[in-house]
């Protein structure tokens, strides 16, 4: 039986997730998240929406990025 590579749970409907930055088999999207998500430079939360990138590096949100020191990024709602 699959096991999960960030809990270690045992499960038979168990999935895999290729990316190219990381790759793995999870018995969540929780679990796919925790491993796989980028974390924001500002607060430090996983990324699970589009969030924003500037120079390589990524922030949930316009706010964090301008709390980090960032400029001319808006969030688009």
């Amino acid at each position: 039986m699959p096991k999960c590579d960030t809990c270690g749970n045992d499960y038979d409907k168990a999935f895999t997730v290729t990316m190219p930055h990381g790759n793995g088999t999870f018995d969540s999207f929780e679990c796919a998240i925790h491993k796989l998500a980028p974390t924001c430079e500002h607060c430090g939360c996983r990324i699970i929406g589009h969030g924003v990138e500037h120079d390589g590096k990524f922030w949930c949100c316009a706010s964090c990025a301008k709390h980090s020191g960032i400029t001319g990024i808006d969030d688009r709602i």
